[in-house]
């Protein structure tokens, strides 16, 4: 009894060695830390260069190149078991002829023979050929590493891992990229960047799972594969196998190289020290100092933008700020602006500082740079050089105009075809505005009143008291600025003519304001001082009734002011035009007093209205204004006729309103500025 068990024992022992001596080989394991002294299998243009490194293909165009373990390594316990798991890590770098521009790409290759026989260069990788790819016989597992798109192929981009099996038609591809154990998303990378990079495939026999992960050389191996396929390569390999790279280049060349390589059957290989792993050659010219390959250029190209953006700058500005200068101009030098100037004080001219705009041009405010003076710029469009010089001195003489109700004019600026005016600013704005669409704030009758005689004695001194006669031409209430002590100032001197004192005036282009444009004025196209008397009636009428001198949205038989005012007082209550707004906070007398000289103004005929100077005195009260009815009234009401004439003002009123209609095509303004 003892016998035989002393005998079963040791029959035991001698199975177990005999276990252990098969079992040795399919658990092995390799480490390449650099390949001076291996003994790898190469064929192709593989090459074992002086540093260690191996080099697979180099930088010639249409060739390929292998590098195989020199033996045989078992993967199966029998050919018809199933296959070990194995692990291998490698670092790899793929350095293109010309940036950007790889020719095609490497794998990691087992297969049942060194060299792969028949393998062509190109979009195979060397690893098949047209007769030979997508066959059962082949027996080749592969994980590529592809730098080109065959479309042949189904490859999904230019830069891709992929897991071939028998096929360069991937089972499972992704584009480079690994995931950082820190990161939920994953970060891409460019296989033929020259940059070193890391790859572990691994091989899970018992569950039947192929893992590959690729991350760059700075990185820990992530915990997330790139590429994870469920796959039982029992039928794939055989029982022994060789593992290498395979690699190729096409019409575009890059070099292909490994610099460390671990391997292990039934287990984890061998973490590689990269500390250890020989360094990558350097392509092109010889090395030079970063200084002058980097830094001087960087430093001259710093310097050529500087330089261009300079000038481009000096020229921008100096077209930017580009004013028409001539020789004549020299001897009006203090009453000059430099363009530059008003576009800082108005801030470019932008629209939160426009004040208004007409016909004639766009006001905006502004705040002078050298002494912080508030002003008004008036842009004003002036395309003909004709009369240009004779223009700019008129606006030059006008700027030596000085009395307490006009607003002064500072200076002017010419700059292509523009004119630019410059007024002192008036906070509380344009009379209008205190009287039209529903205003904020209105004046009570004391202060029109006060604006009234203050716009008549502006008037008087640009008639009689100036060394010139200046005729304004576009005397309304949006051109009398209210001053900060509500003040009326009568502005805007774009239109305005001057001649000497017992000269006639020279005949223009009929220019001015609907409404307040004289009959005769269309007639002639001569503007005189008694346009302007013309235009003042207008004026009194439109600050007493708080109406336009036309006003479209009055019954049909009351669109014309002075028409309606005339009509109030033929029926023996003229004060019925008196504007509502006022209630009756106003001195009767007072107000009659205005719309009997608005009406006396307004008439047709030049000889019958008063001149600025008997206005005054009608105002004050100096002297008494003549009864309406004494002047002559025509028949159809619609002003006054010329004594002994027997059409009176009815013909007068219809060429009048021909008049306008010719006006609205010719004349530059229409409408309030």
């Amino acid at each position: 009894m003892s016998f035989t068990l002393v005998t079963t024992f040791l029959a035991l022992l001698v199975i177990v060695h005999i276990g252990a001596d098969s079992a040795a080989p399919d658990d092995v394991g390799f480490i390449y830390e650099g390949f001076q002294s291996s003994n790898l299998s190469l064929d192709g243009i593989a090459k074992i260069t002086d540093n260690g490194l191996l080099r697979i293909t180099n930088i010639t165009k249409l060739q390929m190149g292998h590098a195989f373990y020199p033996d045989p390594i078992n993967f199966k316990s029998a050919s018809n078991g199933p296959a070990f798991s194995f692990s291998t890590q490698f670092v790899f770098a793929i350095l293109p002829e010309v940036s950007g521009l790889s020719g095609h790409g490497m794998a990691f290759v087992i297969a049942p023979t060194r060299g792969l026989p028949g393998g062509l260069p190109t979009q195979f990788l060397g690893l098949f050929n047209d007769s030979t790819n997508g066959n059962a016989s082949n027996h080749v597992f592969a994980v590529e590493l592809d730098t080109i798109q065959t479309h042949e192929f189904n490859d999904i981009n230019d830069n891709h891992v992929g897991i071939d099996i028998d096929s360069l038609f991937s089972t499972a591809s992704q584009p480079a990229s690994y995931r950082d154990n820190n990161k939920n998303s994953f970060d891409n990378l460019t296989l033929s960047s020259a940059q070193r990079m890391q790859l572990w495939v691994e091989y899970d026999g018992e569950s039947k799972v192929i893992n590959v992960t690729l991350a760059p050389i700075a990185a820990a191996k992530p915990n997330t594969p790139l590429l994870s396929l469920s796959y039982d390569l029992s039928p794939i390999l055989r029982q022994t196998m060789y593992v290498g790279f395979s690699a190729s280049t096409g019409s575009l060349a890059a070099a292909h190289f490994v610099l460390g390589w671990s391997f292990k059957m039934n287990g984890v290989a061998q973490a590689l020290d990269l500390s250890r792993l020989p360094k990558l050659p350097r392509f092109g010219p010889k090395k030079v100092s970063k200084f002058f390959t980097v830094g001087l250029p960087l430093i001259c190209t710093f310097l050529l933008l500087l330089v261009i953006s300079g000038v481009a700058y000096h020229l921008r500005r100096k077209w930017k700020f580009a004013e028409v200068m001539e020789e004549w101009e020299l001897a009006y030098g203090p009453h000059r602006f430099k363009y530059k100037d008003l576009y800082i004080a108005t801030k470019g001219f932008r629209e939160k500082e426009l004040l208004g705009a007409g016909g004639f041009g766009r006001v905006y405010k502004g705040v002078l740079p050298t002494n912080k003076m508030e002003v008004a710029v008036k842009k004003v469009s002036h395309q003909s050089r004709q009369g240009m010089r004779e223009f700019i001195a008129e606006i030059i003489s006008i700027g030596r105009l000085r009395h307490r109700n006009l607003v002064p004019l500072l200076g002017y600026c010419r700059r292509k075809g523009e004119l630019l005016l410059v007024y002192e600013f008036m906070s509380n704005g344009s009379l209008d505005k205190f009287l039209y669409n529903q205003p904020k704030s209105t004046l009570n009758w004391s202060q029109r009143l006060r604006v009234i005689k203050g716009v008549a004695s502006g008037l008087f001194y640009l008639h009689e008291e100036w060394e010139q006669v200046v005729i304004h031409r576009d005397v309304k209430a949006s051109n009398v600025l209210i001053d900060a002590e509500l003040n009326g100032r009568l502005g805007d001197f774009g239109l305005a003519r001057l001649y000497d004192h017992g000269t006639l005036p020279q005949t223009t282009h009929v220019v001015g304001t609907i409404g307040y444009l004289a009959p005769e004025h269309n007639r002639t196209g001569k503007a005189t001082t008694s346009t302007d008397v013309y235009a003042f009636g207008a004026f009194l009428l439109e600050v007493a009734c708080g109406r336009r001198p036309i006003d479209p949205q009055a019954p049909e038989e009351d669109v014309i002011l002075v028409d309606w005012v005339f009509s109030c007082w033929k029926a023996g209550d003229i004060l019925r035009a008196v504007d509502q707004n006022l209630g009756t906070e106003y001195v009767k007398e007072e107000a009659e007093l205005v719309l009997k000289l608005g009406l006396l103004c307004s008439h047709s005929e030049p000889s019958i209205r008063p001149s600025m100077r008997q206005v005054l005195l009608y105002s004050d009260g100096s002297v008494l204004l003549p009864e309406l009815s004494s002047l002559g009234i025509s028949a159809v009401g619609l002003g006054f006729a010329n004594p002994g004439s027997s059409d009176g003002i009815s013909s007068s009123l219809s060429s009048m309103d021909k008049g306008f209609s010719h006006t609205v095509t010719e004349s530059i303004l229409s409408g309030g500025r």
